[in-house]
């Protein structure tokens, strides 16, 4: 399926202009430098993996916690001929020990953290997992990277904006933890022709021969390609500014029916292929955003990049509300764990589902 998804023209659906690619000068300060990719068997790890290992910097570590996406990692690089050098770790953002001995044997100066849980639906029906993942498992990393001197690049979304899922709440968090230990994040948006993306159901449901599925017709997204998403994190990496929140620079978000009907009429134009709206699922919203009401977005240069200001959390509240939140996660306690959820984030809105999961007993 993702083989067919290469195959389409994206940027005639995107309507815009391509976004930059580093600078000669970006792509001068990133070879120097030895680095780690976490999630390196996903979409976007990979992408960036391969593409970092044409520069064949001194190392580059490839962490993910799954044995068959570090093996199909390993064997895309030996298709393309790359002749830089990966090494693959099979572990977790969470093994506190294992992160010390790959920054004390390997010494990485930039992380690039690509390790977090994105499905919305699931991580809904999974919240104390979300939790533990994308709260807990960005703060061993970048305690383990800052106790090593080096800087984490992390791979935030848009659903961080706002929040009103699980997923987008514990996103928000990862950010303000890795900005406070002065790392840099980017939130992108929706990546087109990713592994269980929207683009690949609708590939499959249109090879199937069945109709496409979309939650409401109101229902529109920010969009970038895996090429866009990898120049932006290159270019974030080289960001001088420390601490520093990233988004892309794009005009306007699209609306995922139009998404369904560029598809059908690509990969399907002999025939009809209809549209169902199957309502909203717990954590959707009907468009997504690059920064909240309570934050600034300003030009940072003409690299395709906003810079976000972005008010902090006063002095040890952080910390504080962590560590009564890892309490909360660690006893199971999900009633707990919301309402902790929910003072670190308090523009988060826990849907229904997650309300009911929690007994009903969530309050600010």
């Amino acid at each position: 399926m993702t083989q067919l998804l290469g195959t389409v023209d994206w940027r005639s659906f995107l309507a815009r202009p391509r976004l930059p690619s580093p600078s000669l000068e970006v792509l001068d300060v990133l070879y120097r430098q030895p680095m780690l990719i976490t999630g390196a068997g996903g979409s976007i790890g990979s992408a960036l993996a391969l593409r970092l290992a044409a520069l064949a910097p001194p190392s580059l570590l490839l962490l993910d916690a799954s044995e068959s996406r570090l093996y199909a990692l390993q064997q895309a690089k030996a298709t393309t001929g790359i002749a830089g050098t990966m090494t693959p770790i099979l572990g977790s953002v969470a093994d506190r020990t294992l992160l010390d001995e790959v920054f004390t044997v390997h010494a990485p100066r930039i992380v690039f953290h690509a390790a977090g849980f994105k499905h919305v639906p699931l991580m809904e029906e999974q919240p104390l997992a979300a939790i533990a993942n994308n709260v807990f498992g960005t703060l061993t990393l970048a305690t383990a990277a800052a106790a090593h001197g080096a800087r984490v690049v992390l791979l935030s979304a848009d659903k961080a904006v706002e929040p009103t899922s699980v997923m987008g709440a514990t996103r928000r968090i990862a950010e303000r933890i890795v900005l406070a230990a002065g790392g840099t994040v980017l939130r992108l948006t929706n990546i087109l022709a990713t592994r269980d993306s929207v683009t690949e159901t609708f590939a499959r449901q249109i090879a199937l021969g069945a109709a496409l599925t979309v939650s409401d017709p109101a229902a529109r997204r920010y969009f970038v390609t895996v090429d866009e998403a990898v120049n932006l994190l290159l270019i974030a990496a080289a960001e001088t500014r420390q601490p520093a929140l990233l988004a892309p620079d794009i005009p306007a978000p699209h609306y995922i029916t139009d998404l369904a009907h560029f598809m059908a009429r690509t990969l399907a134009p002999e025939r009809t292929v209809e549209v169902d709206f199957t309502g909203w699922r717990p954590g959707d919203k009907e468009a997504e955003q690059l920064w909240s009401t309570t934050e600034t977005a300003h030009s940072a240069g003409e690299n395709g990049l906003l810079a976000i200001d972005s008010q902090a959390l006063p002095e040890g509240q952080l910390e504080a509300s962590l560590a009564a939140l890892r309490t909360a996660v660690d006893a199971r306690d999900l009633t707990a764990s919301l309402v902790h959820l929910c003072a670190l984030v308090t523009d988060y809105t826990p849907s229904g589902a997650v309300v009911a999961l929690s007994g009903n007993r969530v309050s600010r």
